[in-house]
């Protein structure tokens, strides 16, 4: 078995009294590509929010690379490896598509620079074209890119991807799969989040499907596949 680089267990997670993440326990390994799905409202979100520390479970613990981060704030998460790319993108408008890049450049925890600055531009080629540009003046697919741009210029051991191609022309949604799928090949563990089962599927080695906070499916995308009655019954194809 590989190294466990996420172990949550017995998570509870409340927004005030709504209690939305319930005795949830989650686990990534090195260089492992999971897709995390369920319906809207399911506490997809609201995981990958806790395992960051921006949002405090109530019970339960959270581990990264066999550190307690239960209670530690997110910039340490960061600093032990984690990169989060999360909904909404929260990419720095006023800063260039540049700045936005170099700003976060940093070894990795184990002193890896496998993601350079040529390396992310060969990556995203359509940022290259745009390096003096604000990062508002770009489009939603060009701000995607920018952000796991920056997100990958922090060498992170985990990738965290929250709605990775909500919103995108079937186009550019094409280009962010190819870009997981390069992100997969590099050894990079990965947690996925999108609507797309048929696109994550191809990509990921296992799966997650959360319904009202709890664990309904956890198996290998071949599985899934498989079993077209988990499909339909919590995804809804």
């Amino acid at each position: 078995m590989s190294e466990v680089l996420i172990d949550a267990r017995g998570l509870n997670t409340y927004y005030g009294s709504s209690h939305i993440l319930r005795d949830l326990d989650f686990r990534l390994h090195r260089g492992e590509t999971l897709g995390l799905m369920g319906r809207n409202g399911m506490g997809k979100s609201t995981l990958l929010k806790t395992l960051m520390g921006l949002v405090r479970a109530r019970s339960g613990s959270v581990q990264v690379a066999g550190r307690d981060v239960t209670q530690a704030p997110t910039f340490e998460i960061a600093n032990l490896g984690v990169a989060y790319v999360p909904e909404g993108r929260g990419i720095f408008g006023n800063l260039s598509v540049r700045e936005n890049l170099v700003m976060a450049a940093r070894p990795g925890v184990r002193g890896q620079r496998d993601w350079t600055y040529e390396r992310v531009l060969q990556t995203f080629p359509r940022l290259s074209e745009r390096l003096a540009h604000g990062g508002q003046q770009l489009s939603g697919g060009e701000q995607q890119m920018l952000t796991i741009g920056r997100a990958l210029m922090t060498n992170p051991d985990v990738l965290i991807l929250d709605e990775a191609t909500e919103g995108l022309a079937p186009l550019i949604a094409r280009e962010i799969w190819r870009i997981c799928g390069l992100i997969r090949d590099s050894g990079i563990s990965s947690i996925i989040v999108d609507k797309n089962w048929k696109h994550v599927t191809q990509i990921t080695d296992r799966n997650v499907i959360l319904v009202k906070g709890q664990v309904v499916f956890e198996g290998t995308s071949e599985t899934l596949l498989n079993d077209p009655s988990v499909l339909e019954q919590h995804l809804g194809v």
